[in-house]
C-alpha cells in the first residue's frame, strides 16, 4: 500500500491567521467568538482550553465579555456595526480572501448590478456576503438561476470554497437564461480552495482510494470528498486517525491524503502516522494469515 500526500493540503493562511489572533485575544482578555471560528472540532477544543467562549453572531445577549471576534468566515457590516454599538470591542479574524469577495460584491452593488451570489445560503460565510444586501440572490445549481430576478445588469460572485467548476458551469448557465442581461463574473474562490482541488486531481489519477482530513461541516473539506467519490474512488472524510479502520485498506494499492483549509498540521501529521502503521500491518498480514492456516492445520 503507498501512500501519497496531497502537493497542497490542509490549513491555508486565513485559518492560521485567524486561529492565532484570536488565542492571542483570548490570553488578553476574557473573549467571546460569534460562531465557530472554523470548521475543525479540534481548534474548538482547543480554543475553549484558553478560555474562549462561544457566542452567538445574531444574538447581542449572548456574550458577557467585552470581546467578541467574528470568526474567519466573516460577517455583513451591519453585524460588527450591532456589536460595536452595543459596546464590545471587536476582534475581526475575517479571511482576506472572503474580505476581498465582501469588496467585489459592493462594488458590483455600487456599480448598479442586480447581486448573486453562487454558494450554500445557510453557510456562515455566505450569510455574511449578504447580510447587507437583501436584494441578492444566491444560487447553488441550475434550479435557483429562475430566482434571479430579470435586470440588464447581473453581478455574479462566488463564496469562496465552491469548487471552481461548478462556479463556472453555473455562470455559462446564468448567461444562457438571462441572455439579454450583461453578466458580469469577479472569480472570488479563494487561491487555497483551488490549489487543493487541483492537487486533488493529481491524486485521482494515480489513486484508488482517497482519505480526506477535515471537519465534517467544513465546506471545501466536503468538496474534496464528494469530488474523490464522483470520480470512483473509494473516498473515506475523517476528523482524526482513530476513526482509520485496517479493513478499509485492505484492497488498496495507492491511497491519496489530502485535507482542507481548516485542518491542524499535527491531524495531517497523525494520519499520516497511522496510515504508514496500518500498511506495515497489511504487509505482515499474508504471513499472519499463513501461519494461521498452517496451525488450524496441524
Amino acid at each position: 500500500m503507498n501512500i501519497i500526500l496531497a502537493q497542497h493540503h490542509g490549513m491555508c493562511f486565513g485559518v492560521r491567521d485567524a486561529l492565532r489572533a484570536t488565542h492571542a485575544a483570548a490570553q488578553r482578555a476574557p473573549l467571546t467568538i460569534l460562531g465557530q471560528l472554523v470548521h475543525n472540532p479540534l481548534v474548538d477544543r482547543h480554543l475553549a482550553a484558553v478560555g474562549a467562549q462561544r457566542g452567538d453572531l445574531d444574538d447581542l445577549n449572548s456574550a458577557q465579555t467585552p470581546q467578541v471576534a467574528i470568526t474567519a468566515h466573516g460577517a455583513s457590516d451591519s453585524h460588527r456595526r450591532s456589536w460595536k454599538n452595543a459596546g464590545h470591542v471587536v476582534i475581526d479574524t475575517t479571511c482576506p480572501l472572503v474580505k476581498k469577495a465582501h469588496h467585489a460584491l459592493a462594488t458590483l452593488v455600487s456599480d448598479g448590478y442586480q447581486p448573486v451570489v453562487l454558494g450554500q445560503r445557510q453557510h456562515v460565510e455566505v450569510r455574511g456576503l449578504i447580510g447587507d444586501f437583501p436584494q441578492a440572490v444566491v444560487v447553488l445549481d441550475e434550479s435557483d438561476i429562475a430566482q434571479i430576478p430579470p435586470h440588464p445588469r447581473l453581478g455574479v460572485v462566488s463564496q469562496t470554497t465552491q469548487p471552481v467548476e461548478t462556479v463556472l458551469k453555473l455562470v455559462a448557465a446564468i448567461k444562457r437564461h438571462h441572455n439579454t442581461s450583461e453578466v458580469r463574473f469577479i472569480d472570488t474562490v479563494c487561491h487555497p480552495t483551488k490549489q487543493r482541488q487541483l492537487a486533488l486531481d493529481d491524486l485521482i489519477r494515480e489513486c484508488d482510494h482517497i482519505v480526506v482530513i477535515g471537519g465534517r461541516n467544513s465546506n471545501n473539506t466536503r468538496q474534496l470528498a464528494r469530488k474523490a467519490a464522483v470520480h470512483g474512488l473509494r473516498t473515506l472524510q475523517i476528523e482524526r486517525p482513530e476513526e482509520l479502520d485496517l479493513e478499509w485498506f485492505i484492497d488498496a494499492r495507492n491511497v491519496g491524503v489530502t485535507a482542507g483549509t481548516s485542518t491542524l498540521d499535527e491531524t495531517v501529521d497523525a494520519v499520516m502516522q497511522r496510515l504508514r502503521q496500518i500498511a506495515a500491518e497489511l504487509r505482515c498480514a499474508p504471513a499472519h494469515e499463513f501461519l494461521r492456516t498452517m496451525l488450524q492445520a496441524a
